[in-house]
This record gives structure tokens, C-alpha cells and sequence, in this order.
């Protein structure tokens, strides 16, 4: 069977993310992806339900940005609308500056303190800080003819994305390009003068699906397991989670003949890595007054780097669940305990009291500072053998919490 599930996982990964160009939610791939996942783990005797929302894909043929003849670098931000803006350069490194700067049809550029952390989108439901409210508040207010933002690094938002963009947000109406923050100070230095910017961005109507698998059941109680399906824009996103959505499959095939008391749940969710969490909005709207029944919710994010083991983590699990989570991982060669960390979808069980279980790999931190939603998120970074040992321990571990149940 191992090497069987090894031989799948592979061909799994090959039509994901070297088949599929891109699995960015409202993508032609993102369809192809959900369409792929829900056929395959209905062939395993799942029980499919898709739920579609609607979404925007997005569009860019770069951008062109000048000043006093000099050319610089820039990128759209994703998500954002296109301009064609020929007008003076305001500059702000801090949000006093920007209070005091009179910004009305100009071009505003936003640098230095301003511009160090990824802005969450407007209408992100599970986590928004005051201090980002405050900056698009002011920015909008200060109604700009268009935007740059110049930063540097932010693996804990952006993942290994450099330069990364402040504002990815389809809610956010007023045009944005960035780009690094070298270049951003050799630009203020034209603060005053005439710019011109160009950015070829366009906004695609679309939608999306979620999708939930379920088997077993009866004894009012379940095991929901998550794994993200889209990608960032730009990344074949093979390790973010190609490799999660496969171990999610793996599983399923292994709980072909599961008929078991306790409900098994298995959620590819469609919007992990989207301005909106659409996937995650619908899952949590589905499940209030429901949290109650989870016994365990697990999650697969960052699995499977090669070179590496895979790390586990645990999250308010009573006694009786830890013991069991510890044989099911036991007898895996490459599974360590890992540190807990919360930039994932197992928050969702978190926040709402329920024991979780997450599984990534033990070069998280790397991960996350130089590949994470970056094109070296490849296929050649992935040891597949690492998610066949995942899945086989949370095989073990649903068929011993049914016994629990």
C-alpha cells in the first residue's frame, strides 16, 4: 500500500501543480482543482457537497512608472484596479505624515514604518488590527489618483514575497503598485515632481466552490480535517498546500471502507490564501451551534518539504485525544513534535474551543521567509513519502477516536 499511495500522491502532484498553471480562487485552475478534488474522493465513498460563492479573479500586464524620465520597477498589487495617472509625488513614511499630507489626485507613495506590514483587506473577517483600519481609512480619505507602496520583507503575512504588496485587496478601490524599498527611496527623492504610472491590472467577475466530504457517522460527534486548496497568485503553491490537499485524498483512500460511528470530515477550503476566505466564511457560517460535535479539527498547511520531517502540533487537546494523537504519529520515521503556530486554518477550531491538530513541516520557519508564495513553492521541493506517512497517522487516528466515540 505505501508505495502505492506513494506512486498516487506523485501523479497527484503533477496534475495540481504542474497541470494546473495556478489555483488562485475564481482561476480557470482553481475550477479545475475543485472539480479534480470532489471527483476523486466521491470515488472513495464520500458523501460531496459544494457550495459555490462568488468571487473576482484578476488580470495584469505589469506596469510602467516614471519619473523625470527615470524608469522604475513596479508591480501591480493584486486584486487591485488599473490607472493611467500623470501627477505630482507625495511621500509618507508614517501614518503622522500621511495624516498631514495633501494627497487629492496626486500619486502617493508610502515607504519606510508606513509600509512594513501587509495591510489585512478591508473586509477580512477573522483578523483585522486597528492600526491597519486606521491606514486605509486615511488613505482613502486622502483620495490619491493612484498608489506605490516600497517594501522590504514580512514572512509572517506575505511568506518569502519580496518585495511584497501592502494592499491586496478587491475591496480596495483605489489603484496600487509596489515595489522594494530600495527603490522606493530613490523615488522620494522625486516627492514633488510630476510621475506618471501605468499599471494594466483588471478586475474578472468569477466564483468559486467549496467543498465538504463526509463519511461515517451516528454517534452526533466528528473528526474535521482541513487542507487549503487555492494558491497564491504567482506560485505553483506545491508545499502551499498542493501537498496538503493530497495528503487529504491519501486519507481518503485509506478510509475507502471506513463506516464508522464517528463523522469523518474532509474540507479542502477555497480561500486560505484569497483576500476574503470565502471557503473559510462559508465553512464557519455552516457550523455555528455546531462546534460542540468536533472532537478533533486537524489541519495540513506547509506538509511534505523535502529534507525535512513532518512537525505536529497540538492545541487544547483533552488527555485521552493526545494519547491518541501520540500512537497515531509513533511509528512514522520522520514526525516531530513541532512549536505551535496560529498563521493557519486550525485557528478556526482555536478560536472557537475545540481541540486541533496541525501538521506542517519542520522547516516552517524557512518555508515561510523564502518560499512560501514565491515560484520556488515547486513540485522539486517535495518529498511525497512525507505525506503518505500524514496521512497514514491520521488514518490510525480516526479509527482510534471511533473507538472513543
Amino acid at each position: 500500500m505505501p508505495n502505492h499511495l506513494t506512486e498516487t500522491a506523485t501523479a497527484y502532484l503533477q496534475y495540481l501543480c504542474r497541470d494546473i498553471p495556478n489555483r488562485r480562487v475564481g482561476s480557470a485552475g482553481n475550477h479545475a482543482a475543485t472539480d479534480f478534488f470532489a471527483r476523486t474522493i466521491s470515488g472513495f465513498g464520500f458523501a460531496v457537497e459544494s457550495t459555490p460563492f462568488a468571487c473576482i479573479d484578476w488580470h495584469d500586464d505589469g506596469a510602467d512608472l516614471t519619473a523625470n524620465g527615470t524608469r522604475f520597477s513596479a508591480k501591480p498589487a493584486p486584486y487591485a484596479l488599473g490607472c493611467d495617472v500623470t501627477a505630482p509625488l507625495v511621500v509618507a513614511a508614517t501614518v503622522a505624515e500621511l495624516e498631514a499630507a495633501d494627497a487629492i489626485g496626486k500619486i502617493l507613495l508610502l515607504h519606510g514604518e508606513i509600509a512594513s506590514e501587509q495591510v489585512m483587506p478591508k473586509n477580512f473577517p477573522f483578523y483585522n488590527p486597528d492600526t491597519h483600519k486606521q491606514i486605509v481609512a486615511l488613505v482613502e480619505a486622502k483620495q490619491p489618483g493612484a498608489i506605490i507602496t516600497a517594501t522590504s520583507r514580512n514572512p509572517e503575512l506575505a511568506g518569502g514575497l519580496y518585495p511584497f504588496p501592502m494592499f491586496e485587496d478587491g475591496d480596495f478601490d483605489i489603484p496600487s503598485v509596489y515595489m522594494t524599498d530600495d527603490a522606493g527611496l530613490r523615488l522620494a527623492e522625486h516627492v514633488g515632481e510630476t510621475v506618471t504610472l501605468r499599471s494594466r491590472a483588471t478586475r474578472i467577475p468569477s466564483s468559486g466552490v467549496n467543498i465538504v466530504a463526509r463519511k461515517g457517522g451516528g454517534a452526533g460527534q466528528r473528526v474535521v480535517i482541513f487542507a487549503h486548496i487555492d494558491a497564491k497568485l504567482g506560485t505553483p503553491g506545491a508545499v502551499d498546500n498542493g501537498t496538503g490537499v493530497i495528503t487529504l485524498l491519501l486519507l481518503a483512500e485509506l478510509l475507502r471502507e471506513y463506516a464508522g460511528r464517528l463523522g469523518v470530515e474532509i474540507v479542502p477550503l477555497n480561500g486560505e490564501d484569497y483576500y476574503l476566505a470565502p471557503g473559510e466564511k462559508l465553512w464557519v457560517a455552516a457550523n455555528e451551534g455546531r462546534f460542540d460535535e468536533i472532537v478533533l479539527g486537524v489541519n495540513i498547511d506547509g506538509a511534505g518539504q523535502k529534507d525535512s520531517d513532518s512537525a505536529y502540533s497540538l492545541y487544547g487537546c483533552p488527555p485521552e485525544i493526545e494519547t491518541a494523537i501520540r500512537a497515531a504519529v509513533a511509528n512514522q520515521p520522520h514526525m516531530t513534535e513541532g512549536e505551535q503556530w496560529y498563521q493557519g486554518d486550525h485557528s478556526l477550531f482555536v478560536f472557537n474551543q475545540r481541540p486541533a491538530l496541525a501538521f506542517t513541516s519542520s522547516t516552517l520557519g524557512e518555508l515561510m521567509t523564502q518560499i512560501t508564495h514565491t515560484p520556488a513553492d515547486n513540485p522539486e521541493i517535495v518529498a511525497v513519502e512525507r505525506l503518505v506517512e500524514i496521512a497514514s497517522s491520521l488514518r490510525d487516528l480516526v479509527l482510534a477516536l471511533d473507538q472513543m466515540a
